[in-house]
C-alpha cells in the first residue's frame, strides 16, 4: 500500500523520472526525426472552425494523454488542458502536482454538437480511462490525477449518472471510483502543456508507453481503441 506522502511525491515526480531514463536515446531519435521532417513539405493548416460549439469537461489522469485521445475524435473542434475541482485560484502545474490545491488535471472538450453528442463523448471517455482506481490513473498517483465527469447542466448530469449506472449493471465493474460532480471553474493550464503531444512527440510517446496507459485500458475494457 502507498502512504499519502509517497503517493503525492511519486505523482509529482513520475513524468520527470520517466523522461530522464531515455534522454540519450531521445536525442538520437530527435536528430533523425528532424532530418526527415526537414525533407517533407509543410502541410497547410485547416481553417479555424466557425460554427456553433458546446463544451464538456472530463478528467482522466495526465491531461496530455486525454487531450490527444479526444482530439482524434471526429466532431471535436479543440481540446484544452487545465485544472478543475479545486479551491485555489489560478493554480499552477507545480501547485496542482503537490496534491494540495484540490484540483485534478482535466480537459475541456470543444465540440460540434451537430457532429457528435454529449452521450457519445461520455461513452468515449469511459473507454479511455481506468474507472476501477481511486485518486490515480495509470502510473500517476494522487488526487490531482483522479478521474471525473464534470457536468454543466441537468441534461449532462443525467447522461453521466445513467452511463455510470449502466456500467455497474453490466457487471463489468464491481466499483467505479470516477467522480461525477457539477462543473466548477476550469483553469486553463500553462501554454507549455497545451498540445504537448504535438510539441514534444518523442518525450510524450515515451511517457505514455512507460506509463502503461494503453496497455491498462486494453486490459480493463478488453478491447482495442
Amino acid at each position: 500500500l502507498r502512504g499519502p506522502g509517497r503517493a503525492i511525491a511519486g505523482a509529482a515526480n513520475m513524468k520527470i523520472s520517466l523522461f530522464s531514463r531515455l534522454t540519450a536515446v531521445i536525442a538520437v531519435v530527435a536528430v533523425v526525426a528532424l532530418t526527415a521532417h526537414a525533407q517533407m513539405p509543410e502541410a497547410e493548416p485547416p481553417p479555424p472552425y466557425a460554427g456553433p460549439v458546446a463544451t464538456a469537461i472530463f478528467a482522466g489522469g495526465c491531461f496530455w494523454c486525454m487531450e490527444q485521445d479526444f482530439e482524434k475524435l471526429p466532431g471535436v473542434v479543440d481540446v484544452e488542458s487545465g485544472y478543475t475541482g479545486g479551491w485555489t485560484e489560478n493554480p499552477s502545474y507545480r501547485a496542482v502536482s503537490s496534491g494540495r490545491t484540490g484540483h485534478t488535471e482535466a480537459i475541456r472538450v470543444i465540440y460540434d454538437p451537430q457532429r457528435i453528442s454529449y452521450p457519445q463523448l461520455v461513452g468515449y471517455f469511459w473507454r479511455h480511462i481506468d474507472p476501477t482506481v481511486k485518486d490515480e490513473q495509470f502510473c500517476d498517483v494522487g488526487p490531482q490525477y483522479r478521474s471525473g465527469i464534470y457536468w454543466q447542466n441537468e441534461a449532462e448530469r443525467e447522461v453521466a449518472e445513467a452511463s455510470r449506472e449502466m456500467l455497474l449493471r453490466s457487471g463489468r465493474f464491481q466499483n467505479i471510483y470516477t467522480e461525477l460532480a457539477p462543473a466548477s471553474m476550469f483553469w486553463r493550464a500553462e501554454e507549455f502543456h497545451q498540445d504537448y503531444y504535438r510539441k514534444n512527440p518523442l518525450r510524450y510517446g515515451y511517457y505514455r508507453a512507460a506509463c502503461g496507459r494503453d496497455a491498462r485500458v486494453a486490459e480493463v475494457w478488453g478491447e482495442r481503441k
